[in-house]
C-alpha cells in the first residue's frame, strides 16, 4: 500500500504543478502570445505571403545597342513571357544600373552592337544578363527567361539553315535528344512548397522555447517552485515538476502541432502526402523533444528578455542546418554535429520527407529514433537543471528564513530590555 500511496502522491504533485503552469501560461501575456497566438497567426501570415509560389512580370530594363531586327525579336519574346516584363529602355548600362539601384527594375538585358552581325555571319552572339541577387525568385525569373528565349531563337535559326523538308526533320535538328522536364513533388517550382514545411516545424520548436523561457524567467524573478511541492530530495523528486510542466505544454502543442502540420498545408493547398497516423508517430517524439529541450535551455534565461535574443539569433542558422535550404552534403561535419543537438534538425527532415516527398514512416525511422533519444536525454537534463535550481532556491529560502528569525530575535530582545527598564 505504501508503494501505491507514494505513486498517488507523486501523481498528485505532478497534477498540482500542471494546474499551476496552465494558470501561468494563460495569465502571462508574453507566454500566451508565444505559445498560442504566434503559432496560430504567424504560419497563416507566412503561408499567405508565399501562396503565389513564383513571381511573375518581374520588371527589367533593356539596353539595346544593336537596334536590329534580331535584337527587337529577343526583346519581344522576353516581354511576352509570363515571368518578365520589359519596363524601361535605357540608353546605356549606367542608366540601367541606376534603375536597379533605385529598385525600379530587378535586372538588365544588355544586347551588344555586334549582336545581329554575329548571327548573320553564323557566329555565336552573346546577351549579357545582370540580375539583382537580393531576391532569388526575381533572379530565377530573369535568368531562366533569357535562357528560354535564346534557345528558342537558336532553334529557329537552325531550322532556317538546315535545308530540311519536313517538320519532323526540323524537330530532330533542333532537339535530337527529346526530354520532358517534370518537377517532382514541387510542380510549380515554388518557394512555398519547398521551404514552408520546414518553417512550420521550426515555428513549433522556437515558440516552445520562447514560451518556456519566458515562464522560466518569470519563475526565477518571482522565485517560484521553491516551496511548490513538499519534496525532500531535490534531485530525486524533481521529476514531478518536469512532468507537470511538460504536460501543460504538451496539452497546448498537441493542438498547435495538428494545426501546423495538417490544417495550414490544406488551407493553402501545399503538398500533403503523409497520413495522420504517420504524422502522429512523428509529432509525439518531436514535441516532447522540443519541450524538454526548451526546459533545459531555460536554465540560461535569467531574465524574460534574454530568451527572445537567443531564439531570434539561432532561428536562421537552424533552418540552414536542416539541409532544406542548403544541401546537407555541403554542410561541414562540425556544423552537422552541432545540428544534432536541436530537435528541429531531425523533425524537419522527417516531416519534409513524409509530407512533401511521400515517404513512409519506415523511411524516416532513423530520424524518429533520434527524436526519442533526444526526448529522453533532454528529460534527464531538464531534471538535473530543475533539481539544481530547486536546490539553490531552497538554499536562498533557508538563508532568508534564518535572517528573518535572527531579526525577530533581536527585536524581541530589544523589546524585553525596554520593558525591564520601565
Amino acid at each position: 500500500m505504501s508503494i501505491f500511496h507514494n505513486i498517488y502522491n507523486w501523481l498528485e504533485d505532478a497534477a498540482y504543478v500542471w494546474r499551476q503552469e496552465v494558470k501561468q501560461v494563460f495569465r502571462d501575456e508574453g507566454v500566451l502570445i508565444f505559445c498560442v497566438i504566434v503559432p496560430l497567426v504567424y504560419p497563416l501570415l507566412y503561408s499567405w505571403i508565399y501562396n503565389n509560389e513564383v513571381v511573375h512580370e518581374v520588371p527589367v530594363a533593356v539596353v539595346d545597342l544593336s537596334h536590329s531586327q534580331q535584337s527587337r525579336q529577343f526583346i519581344r519574346m522576353c516581354d511576352a513571357s509570363p515571368d518578365v516584363r520589359v519596363a524601361y529602355y535605357a540608353e546605356d548600362l549606367d542608366d540601367a544600373q541606376s534603375l536597379v539601384s533605385r529598385q525600379v527594375v530587378k535586372g538588365i538585358y544588355l544586347i551588344p552592337e555586334d549582336f545581329a552581325s554575329h548571327l548573320n555571319r553564323m557566329e555565336q552572339a552573346t546577351v549579357s544578363v545582370y540580375c539583382d541577387m537580393a531576391l532569388m525568385l526575381a533572379y530565377k525569373a530573369i535568368y531562366q527567361t533569357s535562357i528560354a528565349v535564346t534557345q528558342a531563337m537558336g532553334a529557329e535559326i537552325q531550322t532556317k539553315v538546315s535545308g530540311n523538308y519536313t517538320a519532323r526533320e526540323d524537330e530532330i535538328t533542333t532537339r535530337p535528344l527529346d526530354f520532358e522536364d517534370v518537377p517532382i513533388f514541387n510542380p510549380q517550382g515554388g518557394y512555398g512548397s519547398s521551404i514552408l514545411p520546414a518553417v512550420l516545424m521550426l515555428i513549433l520548436q522556437q515558440t516552445l522555447v520562447l514560451g518556456i523561457g519566458l515562464a522560466a524567467g518569470t519563475a526565477r524573478e518571482r522565485n517560484r517552485y521553491g516551496d511548490l511541492v513538499p519534496i525532500n530530495n531535490c534531485y530525486g523528486g524533481v521529476g514531478r515538476i518536469v512532468l507537470g510542466k511538460s504536460l501543460c505544454y504538451l496539452m497546448v502543442y498537441a493542438v498547435m502541432g495538428a494545426f501546423l502540420t495538417m490544417v495550414v498545408p490544406r488551407l493553402f493547398h501545399f503538398l500533403q502526402l503523409a497520413t495522420w497516423q504517420n504524422l502522429l508517430a512523428l509529432m509525439v517524439p518531436y514535441v516532447l523533444a522540443c519541450i524538454f529541450f526548451g526546459m533545459t535551455v531555460s536554465c540560461l534565461v535569467r531574465y524574460r528578455e534574454n530568451v527572445m535574443l537567443l531564439v531570434v539569433f539561432i532561428s536562421l542558422p537552424l533552418l540552414f542546418l536542416t539541409g532544406v535550404s542548403w544541401p546537407q552534403s555541403a554542410i561541414p561535419g562540425a556544423w552537422q554535429g552541432v545540428s544534432w543537438l536541436f530537435p528541429s534538425t531531425f523533425g524537419i527532415r522527417a516531416f519534409v520527407r513524409m509530407n512533401t516527398l511521400g515517404g513512409t514512416l519506415g523511411d524516416v525511422a532513423p530520424e524518429v529514433r533520434y527524436l526519442w533519444i533526444q526526448a529522453a536525454a533532454y528529460f534527464a537534463a531538464a531534471c538535473l537543471v530543475y533539481g539544481h535550481q530547486l536546490h539553490i532556491s531552497r538554499q536562498h529560502a533557508r538563508e532568508r528564513l534564518d535572517y528573518l528569525r535572527k531579526k525577530r530575535q533581536v527585536r524581541l530582545g530589544i523589546k524585553r530590555l525596554n520593558t525591564s527598564k520601565i
